[in-house]
């Protein structure tokens, strides 16, 4: 009938040319490929009406409750590729028949019910996995492509292939791979068959609620700068703590294994993974990259809170690279930009930290000497936080790089003697608070009445600053040149200790101890040197060097230069005073009791009780006390 219709029509033509005739028309060669190419078509649909029936949720119990892709993969590989072939049906269709076509609308039909069905397996895959398919099983294999992508699409892998890459596999990566390859796959089918949006939504619905589950499992909430500012210090450096342990699973394994999977699962399409990335992480990303924003911009930030804020720093530092690389789509860019904003506010409160650091130094106003000329609390603390600083010295480094010192007048040669200034911001930042500190005890030194207790307070505390460099990251950072110089210095410290305070001792005795001098010029001569020696040592017995190393140089040191000549002189006139041995004797000490009681000084606890109740002479030379042989 139609072609009778069509012969008709062409004899009624007004105006009938060669092309128009009758027997070109009856003999068209493009008629028969065509119909060919209408019955393949029309098999594939029929095919695929078949299955798709058969999976349609709407006509079966069965099918509404069970799993297309859990009770038969094979059959989900075929139910894969007869949408495809619908897929290319539809197309041949509208483009060579009216649109309203029979065929078409059956087609567009079944497409309509096929989606539905991928679109609740979809669902169900992502549902049924949630812990198979959390991001620390996603993200810790870091053969994550080979494994993944052996796995064929499911519309093409075979029953061996897929069995033979699976029992390589872990039975947790196992059960991942699989279902990560059949969302694949669902995806892609939804993509390439127009309905993608569908496909996305439901993802970015169940991946989201998990994302945001694993910082909320991580201890990481969202707080506002009032909330913040209003915490107690504990409070807020729980916070912080907690945060330090939550920021690198989060990164390296939350968010990183969150990209993987949108990446796998929406391989068919950049743009929809980036999309699903961005929708589903990047609430997340911005409330945990918000925290230290937040406590950079705290106001009251006392030095003392400095190292938890440095800890902040190098968190967000150190991750930067997985950062940059995780979030570096155009749509995650505000991630990115918080967290370097939060690098800028933390340093920016670094260095309000360092300042108020350096002015407490300077502000210290304690009046009260340190008993017996140890060392000074300020010291104590000042340096120990310059080791905890020395600690932190890459990250400062970067801190302070684009802060220079500025001060009126330049540092010392000492502090420039190793290391090149212009190459070193943190090295000079650090000398600069060694020395304001220096400074300060040079005045606190003129607190003491006693010139050489004066001086032994100042040789403790440059002995205690030394070491404290010599001991920890700050001599990498001042340089031993730096050190050298300054063990130069506790010696001259410890000479002018050792003149103020024996000078009178020394004096004493004769300048030429082997000297014919009569028997009263010799009385005199002891007289003088026991009131000098027993002056010298109830002071020094009170006074303390907290460094043994220190005490016994200073001990040994006075020892060498006392000891032999009063030792000439005893030896000279003791003779002659042998007679007066007793409680008033003038020959009170034996040259040997003297190391006695010179090892007895600078430990800090009185004794000189002990020398006026104690004589000695030649029939009597060794005396043993407290701390002989120490």
């Amino acid at each position: 009938m139609p072609r009778k219709g069509m012969r008709t029509l062409f004899f009624k033509s007004p105006s009938p040319s060669p092309s128009n005739s009758p027997s070109r028309s009856a003999t068209q060669p493009s008629s028969p490929r065509r119909s060919f190419s209408d019955s393949l078509m029309e098999e594939n649909i029929e095919i695929a009406q078949t299955l798709i029936t058969q999976w349609d949720s709407d006509s079966s119990s069965y099918t509404n409750i069970s799993s297309l892709f859990h009770d038969d993969r094979q059959e989900a590989r075929l139910y894969l590729k007869s949408v495809k072939d619908l897929q290319s049906a539809m197309q041949h269709f509208l483009i060579s028949q009216d649109s309203n076509a029979e065929k078409l609308i059956i087609a567009q039909n079944l497409m309509q019910s096929a989606m539905k069905r991928l679109e609740k397996e979809f669902y169900q895959i992502l549902s049924a996995n949630r812990e198979y398919l959390d991001a620390e099983t996603v993200s810790s294999r870091s053969s994550r492509a080979s494994a993944l992508s052996s796995v064929s699409d499911l519309e093409s892998e075979s029953e061996d292939e897929s069995r033979a890459t699976t029992e390589s596999l872990s039975a947790v990566d196992q059960i991942s791979t699989i279902a990560m390859s059949d969302l694949k796959s669902i995806a892609d089918c939804m993509i390439s068959s127009g309905y993608g949006k569908e496909c996305v939504r439901i993802y970015k619905i169940i991946r989201k609620s998990i994302i945001d589950e694993g910082l909320y499992l991580l201890g990481v909430e969202k707080l506002s700068l009032s909330q913040v500012q209003k915490m107690d210090w504990q409070v807020l450096e729980t916070k912080i703590k907690n945060w330090l342990s939550a920021v690198k699973v989060a990164v390296k394994t939350l968010f990183n294994g969150e990209r993987l999977l949108c990446e796998h699962v929406f391989a068919a399409s950049d743009s929809i993974a980036e999309s699903c990335f961005n929708e589903i992480s990047k609430e997340a990303a911005m409330t945990l990259f918000g925290f230290p924003e937040l406590v950079g911009k705290c106001k009251k930030l006392s030095p003392e809170k400095m190292f938890r804020i440095l800890d902040l720093y190098q968190a967000v530092s150190d991750l930067w690279p997985e950062m940059e690389s995780i979030f570096s789509f155009e749509s995650t860019s505000a991630v990115r930009s918080l967290a370097v904003n939060s690098l800028i506010k933390l340093g920016e409160a670094v260095r309000t930290m360092l300042m108020d650091f350096e002015s407490a130094i300077q502000k210290d106003s304690s009046k009260t000497p340190v008993p017996a000329g140890g060392v000074h609390p300020l010291t104590r603390y000042v340096m120990n936080y310059i080791s905890f600083l020395a600690d932190y010295s890459e990250i400062l480094g970067d801190i302070v790089a684009d802060w220079p010192l500025t001060i009126s007048t330049p540092l010392p040669e000492a502090y420039f003697g190793c290391y090149d200034a212009e190459e070193s911001p943190i090295s000079i930042r650090l000398a600069w608070l060694v020395l304001v500190l220096l400074c300060k005890l040079d005045g606190k030194a003129k607190l003491y009445k006693d010139v050489a207790l004066s001086y032994l307070f100042l040789a403790n505390n440059l002995q205690y600053v030394v070491g404290k460099v010599r001991g920890s990251n700050v001599k990498y950072l001042l340089g031993e040149y730096w050190v050298e110089k300054h063990e130069s210095k506790v010696k001259q410290y410890a000479a002018n200790y050792e003149r103020m305070g024996w000078s009178k001792v020394f004096a004493s005795l004769p300048e030429d101890t082997t000297a014919q001098i009569s028997s009263d010029e010799a009385k005199s001569y002891f007289k003088r040197f026991n009131a000098a020696f027993e002056e010298a040592y109830k002071k020094q017995t009170s006074w303390v060097v907290p460094d043994s190393k220190l005490r016994d140089e200073l001990k040994v040191s006075v020892a060498k230069k006392l000891v032999p000549v009063y030792r000439e002189f005893y030896e000279k006139h003791r003779v002659g005073m042998r007679r007066e041995c007793g409680e008033n004797s003038l020959v009170r000490y034996a040259p040997e009791n003297l190391d006695n009681y010179l090892s007895d000084l600078l430990y800090g606890a009185a004794s000189g009780g002990r020398v006026s109740s104690f004589s000695s002479c030649s029939s009597s030379p060794s005396h043993s006390h407290g701390r002989q042989g120490r």
